[in-house]
């Protein structure tokens, strides 16, 4: 429990938007059960493989239980809100890349990057199923078919959260000085692959 606890405060993102919303009492009364929601959700999982805790540990459980404990509390629309502005405020301190991205070097750096880090971070170990295409100069490019988000989310009766954190991606990297990230749809909004396409501008 000390843990779900540890994870949940961690996220403060989540908290200011909840206390937007609720009274100092109902906070209270949410993270308590957040808490002991997430717990269930660590222990049901426990044996997974170490790549696939990175994800659900850190990102989709808590989302799921702040997300389904929201909903006790307020709409589903609000809950949903909760879920999606903070990931935009994640986001955002990423903003100190953008200033490293307008190096000349980076963009070209960046992209080399891509490969080794979404086969150790987004790759089988971690739970996805990927379709690696052939290296090219300047531009990357790879599709994930299956993806630990849409699964953990589905199982856990939110698969509707999936969507916000595919469009984390475009807000990441959408609008990165030097490069282009191109997609035509994602996992999480009905398409059958999430597509990856950065190539410097």
């Amino acid at each position: 429990m000390k843990t779900a606890i540890k994870i949940l405060d961690s996220k403060k993102e989540y908290r200011e938007e909840i206390q937007k919303i609720l009274s100092k009492e109902q906070y209270a009364m949410f993270r308590r059960k957040a808490a002991s929601r997430l717990h269930k959700y660590i222990e049901r999982y426990k044996d997974l493989p170490r790549g696939v805790h990175s994800h659900t540990d850190e990102k989709i459980f808590p989302a799921a239980a702040v997300y389904m404990t929201a909903k006790e509390f307020m709409t589903q629309e609000q809950a949903y809100a909760v879920i999606e502005n903070a990931s935009v405020k994640i986001c955002a301190k990423l903003g100190p890349l953008k200033t490293i991205m307008k190096l000349p070097f980076m963009p070209a750096l960046f992209i080399g990057m891509w490969d080794p880090m979404t086969k150790n971070n987004f790759g089988a170990s971690c739970g996805f199923k990927n379709k690696f295409y052939p290296r090219k100069k300047d531009s990357y490019r790879m599709d994930i078919l299956q993806c630990p988000y849409m699964t953990y989310f589905t199982k856990l009766g939110c698969p509707e959260l999936t969507k916000i954190f595919c469009e984390n991606d475009e807000r990441i990297y959408g609008h990165l000085p030097g490069v282009v990230f191109e997609r035509s749809g994602t996992l999480g909004k009905g398409a059958e692959k999430c597509d990856f396409y950065i190539r410097k501008a």
